[in-house]
């Protein structure tokens, strides 16, 4: 059964919908995903790179065709519960570490998807202690303790080396996928990994 790496944020509208898409994905293939948490400020701050409404911000026409490619993802995978977050960009340093504290916690697996939906789903502002505590406690975790293991040094130190990990492996933005060693960016590489297990 194929094994795929998925390096995440919760900042990232493509992150979400890559997400999103690999669910059809794994459905129809039994591919695995394994989510591994990193910030997207470090990896554009270690690798001199620029989230793209920064890189392309002042090319009108670039933007708007940007729109357009968002707007048939959308309607391609049916992802209707979609909300652009009113506190875009949104700071994840928080929401990061506490990913790494759910992972020390074992929780990880149940931790992922209520914070993707509170942030593109709900547009709640997960740079908040007191709503990302709220949406961790509404999904049965403990809130308070996982958000307050953020204040440990070991946690900040594991999301720092993730980070750096996947920038060694090659990353440069978010999604990142990793199929055994070959590697692949963007929302819109989804369809060549589903090709890839199936040939």
């Amino acid at each position: 059964m194929a094994i795929l790496d998925f390096y995440y944020d919760f900042g990232s509208p493509n992150v979400y919908f890559a997400r999103e898409a690999l669910k059809d994905v794994s459905g129809r293939t039994g591919l695995t995903v394994r989510e591994h948490p990193v910030l997207i400020g470090g990896i554009f701050k270690l690798t001199h790179n620029r989230p793209p409404w920064m890189a392309h911000g002042q090319c009108a026409n670039r933007m708007a065709y940007m729109q357009l490619e968002i707007k048939r993802f959308i309607e391609d995978y049916g992802l209707t519960k979609f909300r652009f977050n009113s506190a875009f960009p949104v700071k994840t340093l928080l929401s990061m570490r506490t990913a790494i504290a759910a992972q020390d916690a074992g929780v990880h697996d149940r931790f992922v998807e209520p914070v993707f939906k509170a942030v593109w789903e709900d547009d709640m502002n997960i740079s908040d202690p007191e709503v990302l505590t709220t949406v961790l406690n509404g999904a049965g975790l403990n809130g308070e303790a996982l958000v307050a293991a953020t204040r440990d040094q070991a946690i900040k130190d594991k999301l720092a080396a993730a980070t750096q990990a996947v920038v060694d492996r090659g990353a440069f933005g978010l999604p990142t996928y990793f199929l055994d060693e070959d590697m692949y960016f963007g929302k819109d590489r989804v369809w060549m990994i589903e090709r890839k297990i199936s040939g």
